[in-house]
């Protein structure tokens, strides 16, 4: 796969690191990465993919555009408000970088269309902040043999993680929470969701273009009122219902 002139100076950072370089790039540019939910990590996360010379990035969200988004959705401006934010996603991406096509999937996901969606992508990131989308694309992902890069955000802490298929998203989170919080709840600090889904995109870069130690297995939490960071390893849980280990014969 050829890169123009203007590829080669539009990516020359990229193509000096040794960890990336033209092979690097080139994978990068066959990519096709799926971002569950244009909010406040899948909007950074599209951003830097965009920026980065993804071929292909599929957003799905249901949502529209509202004035309160604003605050950490950097994706979107004022002229965006009650707009549907995979439509305006494709917009401001495009000035970002017209050789990225953006697919636009103005859907919810959910158990009976995740395996579908999930099955015409490399590489899937999931940004949402509810469990029952979580939970279905982490089974859908496992199921079609995709990675997922996991990030979540609330109040000053985040977490981004690495799920190659074994550990899964469900050996860190069983079941869904009784009593889940959402950012609309209990708040969250805009610049977190920049960081945390700036991370999603430099792991997706990662696993992409075969650079480094992506966080597979393992999670990272970041306490930005602290300024601290700390990594811990996932064990697969044998009894996990979506990854577990077969019963034996």
């Amino acid at each position: 796969m050829s890169f123009s002139d203007e590829e080669v100076e539009r990516y020359a950072r990229h193509l000096v690191l040794r960890e990336i370089g033209g092979p690097g790039q080139q994978g990068l540019k066959a990519a096709r990465i799926l971002i569950v939910g244009a909010g406040g990590l899948g909007a950074p996360a599209a951003l830097y993919l965009a920026a980065a010379g993804v071929g292909v990035l599929g957003l799905v969200d249901p949502d529209t555009v509202s004035l309160s988004n604003l605050q950490r959705q950097v994706l979107f401006g004022v002229e965006d408000l009650d707009r549907p934010k995979v439509e305006a996603a494709v917009k401001h991406l495009a000035e970002l970088n017209p050789n990225v096509r953006v697919e636009a999937i103005p859907q919810l996901v959910n158990e009976a269309n995740a395996h579908e969606l999930v099955r015409g992508y490399d590489l899937v990131l999931d940004g949402t902040d509810d469990f029952a989308t979580r939970f279905a694309v982490n089974a859908a992902c496992v199921a079609e043999g995709k990675t997922l890069v996991s990030g979540a955000i609330g109040r000053w802490t985040g977490q981004v993680g690495v799920f190659p298929g074994r550990p899964c998203y469900q050996c860190l989170v069983p079941e869904i929470p009784p009593d889940a919080e959402t950012c609309s709840v209990v708040g969250v600090v805009g610049a977190l969701a920049g960081v945390i889904g700036s991370m999603m995109a430099l792991e997706a870069v990662k696993v992409t273009a075969r650079a480094g130690e992506p966080l597979s297995g393992r999670l990272m939490v970041y306490d930005a009122l602290e300024g601290e960071a700390r990594t811990v390893r996932l064990p697969a849980d044998p009894e996990c219902p979506i990854c577990g280990a077969p019963a034996s014969s």
